[in-house]
């Protein structure tokens, strides 16, 4: 019979180097620097936090779990500039979005090419959903209502960040954007009962 020590039965255990978090923020700075959502790749991001591409696989699933983990950062970002702030918070929503826009342009058309897949994602939508409740919006209307605002607000800043506008000078956009904030704001009143 041949005996074995614990210390030899039990694997030592390697502090974990990366997580979630890391890997999302690596992809975001790497579309960042790079002006470019086609430069994130999963060995790109490997490199940047000096791992192998198989490690990040514990993770993000794939490159639509990572794409998917980017729409939850920015939306991240938009929702905690509504929740902070004083003022109206259409008007908070439309600045942070546009604000979202302009830091991440390379990565911002994916909130209009991807749904809110994961679940934090998810929940910062239903988030919405609930703050227009809150405002008064009837809530059989409130999904309708926060997919219509959404889209408004998305669609100008993505337009803003991605050269549609790029005759238009700041004075122009910012009077447009209050246009598409009136809008919206006509949208939301709709939903109310």
């Amino acid at each position: 019979m041949v005996s074995t020590c614990r210390w030899q039965t039990r694997r030592m255990a390697r502090p974990r180097l990366i997580d979630r978090a890391a890997v999302l923020d690596a992809a975001l700075a790497l579309a960042d620097e790079a002006g470019d959502l086609a430069t994130v790749t999963m060995s790109a991001v490997a490199r940047r936090l000096a791992v192998t591409a198989m490690a990040l696989y514990r993770h993000v699933a794939d490159k639509a779990d990572l794409l998917d983990g980017l729409v939850e950062l920015l939306v991240g970002e938009i929702a905690t500039a509504v929740d902070t702030g004083d003022g109206d918070p259409l008007t908070r929503y439309g600045a942070a979005t546009r604000a979202v826009a302009r830091r991440h342009p390379a990565v911002f058309p994916l909130l209009l090419q991807r749904p809110a897949a994961t679940p934090a994602a998810v929940a910062l939508r239903d988030h919405l959903v609930e703050r227009l409740v809150a405002s008064g919006v009837a809530p059989a209307a409130a999904p309708q209502v926060e997919r219509v605002v959404s889209t408004l607000l998305l669609g100008f800043a993505t337009s803003e960040v991605t050269g549609r506008f790029a005759h238009h000078d700041a004075a122009t956009l910012d009077a447009d954007h209050r246009v598409l904030l009136d809008a919206a704001r006509g949208v939301v009143d709709r939903g109310r009962p």
